[in-house]
């Protein structure tokens, strides 16, 4: 792995790693900063989108000792923040000591530099938070190589000229450095050649995951992806269907890699649940780019399973970020089959009708004590059903291959057995629909 080091933005040396290599300490202190436009219109305040970032930056490491905030008709292109209130950040440290200021917006390098140069502490934004906190979570080397490669595609613009004194003649042979080349334009060239080289094993990756979803389209087998905001139960749940002993922490990000399960519908039918990734707002552009294959899984789904966590104070945002997210990656058509969770936590029956009521096709769930699983896995059941095909078919015995299919995937409605095939009638998924189609008959 490359562990050149660098001078960041600001000239602070930094190594471009994909380890945990923003957040060093566990008790560093940060100061949170977040600006509102006047006029712009989102799902989420000011002091909520702050209140997340303090729990991102809880779950990095971090101690949160203070938040500021700011409204403007516009982004100072420089700093981001206004220069009053800059210098009022600047000289705040002399009273509340920090370590990392951390903006909740992606700043631009331009922004992050000029901001270095001013403060002492370290300054970070939303989307190098999230890219540490993914680095720190990755447990596959499918993971791995996804965060690396975004925070690869992060950091190349935010390198600095602080090595342009040490432009050189080249070494190494003709044509592999041009004369006068700078340390700074050679780290790139050699970032971008690990760029290049993460994408080609993410295409593999990619490749493989294609080859396995390939696999259980010729097995018939559906496939029902769970989604949803980060921390919202996905993975409890997964769980409480499947007892896949998935790791489950109360913290954004706990789990990253997706994982997938057998589970069996009512009726016998079997179907593969995959618990995803967690969306989250503001979700950097580099994560969606470089975890393509890994979101591919909600993509090529046959239903989604939104889990919504209904005590969340921020619902409807939460709710609005996973539909942008879903429509930003080609999933929005998807079916979805809506899972409320957390009702164990609300104070009465009626309030979780009134719940119910505001979301189409919903179940009201609780994945830690299991209420409302049968409910959900009947609902998934007959959403499934209804993407499913009527079918007569005449098989030869020697087609037990596909008989066994059908039974497995199927929902046979009458199976007559005659002296050289069998005639079953009933419903497959569409995926079958071309093993079957030579021995379909009609009626």
């Amino acid at each position: 792995m490359l562990e050149r080091r660098y001078a960041g933005a600001g000239g602070k040396e930094e190594s471009i790693r994909s380890t945990r290599t923003l957040l060093s300490h566990e008790a560093e202190r940060a100061l949170l900063v977040g600006v509102e436009l006047r006029g712009q219109h989102s799902s989420w305040s000011l002091e909520d989108s702050l209140d997340e970032l303090a729990l991102l930056a809880q779950t990095a490491g971090l101690c949160v000792v203070g938040r500021a905030t700011q409204h403007l008709e516009t982004i100072n292109p420089a700093t981001y923040i206004g220069k009053g209130k800059l210098q009022e950040l600047v000289d705040l440290a002399a009273i509340t000591p920090y370590d990392v200021v951390l903006f909740d917006v992606e700043l631009s390098p331009t922004q992050q530099r000029n901001l270095e140069d001013s403060f002492t502490a370290r300054v970070l934004d939303r989307t190098a938070l999230i890219l540490d906190i993914f680095a720190a979570h990755a447990r596959t080397r499918e993971g791995a190589l996804q965060v690396e490669l975004a925070q690869y595609e992060y950091r190349l613009p935010r390198l600095t000229r602080q090595w342009t004194h040490l432009s050189r003649q080249g070494v190494g042979g003709v044509g592999l450095r041009g004369p006068g080349e700078t340390q700074l334009e050679s780290d790139r060239r050699e970032i971008r050649r690990r760029i290049a080289h993460l994408r080609r094993d993410l295409e593999e990756v990619r490749a493989q995951r294609e080859l396995h979803r390939q696999r259980r389209r010729e097995a018939a087998v559906s496939t029902v992806a769970i989604v949803g905001y980060t921390n919202a139960g996905k993975s409890t749940l997964l769980n409480a269907l499947s007892g896949a002993g998935v790791l489950v922490e109360d913290k954004l990000f706990a789990t990253l890699d997706p994982t997938t399960r057998r589970v069996q519908l009512a009726g016998g039918r079997e179907v593969l649940f995959t618990d995803t990734v967690g969306f989250i707002q503001k979700l950097p552009t580099t994560l969606v780019s470089a975890f393509h294959a890994t979101l591919e899984e909600i993509i090529e789904a046959d239903l989604l399973v939104h889990v919504i966590d209904i005590t969340s104070p921020v619902v409807a945002g939460q709710c609005r970020a996973v539909a942008d997210t879903l429509k930003e990656i080609g999933a929005d058509h998807i079916p979805m089959v809506t899972a409320l969770n957390k009702i164990d936590r609300l104070d009465s029956p009626e309030r979780v009708s009134e719940l119910l009521a505001q979301f189409p096709n919903s179940v009201g769930i609780s994945a830690l004590t299991g209420q409302g699983i049968d409910q959900l896995i009947q609902r998934v059941s007959d959403a499934l059903a209804e993407q499913m095909v009527d079918v007569v078919a005449r098989l030869p015995y020697s087609a037990g291959d596909l008989i066994a299919l059908i039974h497995r995937y199927g929902a046979i409605h009458s199976e007559e057995q005659r002296a050289d095939s069998v005639i079953i009638r009933g419903q497959v998924p569409p995926n079958l629909i071309g093993a079957l189609e030579r021995f379909l008959e009609s009626g």
